[in-house]
């Protein structure tokens, strides 16, 4: 069976429910057939696209047929795209840093290493008071957790002595 990019077609696909969609893309060799829905997040101008193994699949069933041509392909903005994948590389690449350094990523959001040393905000010299100001905290809470764990540890003792 062929689908024709504009049909509409009904699938018990998605966890035995029936799906109704458009199809936006289908591919004999590989089985796969890609469907656009009505957005999950219930946005009026977008859409959720699916991709469905029909080799999984017990039907589709071809509720609308298109006979006609179907509509050119919207433009893709590749500077957005290849900006946006860039990013994101550079986002796991930082992640993956940290987690090798055995540190967190998620204390600074432009925080990335460099060799040995850590860059943080581009400006090691500004950043640096900030950063100091996040460890001394740290040991500060440190401290004051060790206090309360030893008033803690004392208050059966001074309980004791004055009830004998």
């Amino acid at each position: 069976i062929l689908y024709s990019v504009g049909s509409q077609v009904s699938s018990g696909a998605c966890q035995e429910q029936r799906l109704q969609a458009e199809v936006v893309a289908f591919d004999h060799q590989s089985k796969m057939l890609a469907l656009k829905c009505p957005s999950s997040s219930g946005k009026p101008n977008h859409a959720d696209i699916l991709l469905i193994n029909l080799q999984y699949v017990s039907e589709v069933e071809i509720i609308n047929d298109r006979t006609e041509t179907p509509p050119p392909l919207a433009s893709l903005n590749v500077s957005k795209l290849a900006s946006k994948a860039r990013t994101e590389k550079e986002e796991k690449l930082s992640q993956a840093y940290a987690i090798s350094a055995g540190t967190n990523h998620k204390t600074i959001k432009d925080c990335k290493w460099q060799e040995k040393n850590i860059v943080v905000m581009e400006e090691v010299g500004r950043a640096l008071s900030h950063v100091r100001k996040i460890v001394e905290k740290h040991f500060r809470d440190v401290e004051s957790q060790k206090i309360l764990q030893r008033s803690q540890a004392q208050q059966p003792q001074k309980e004791a002595a004055l009830s004998s």
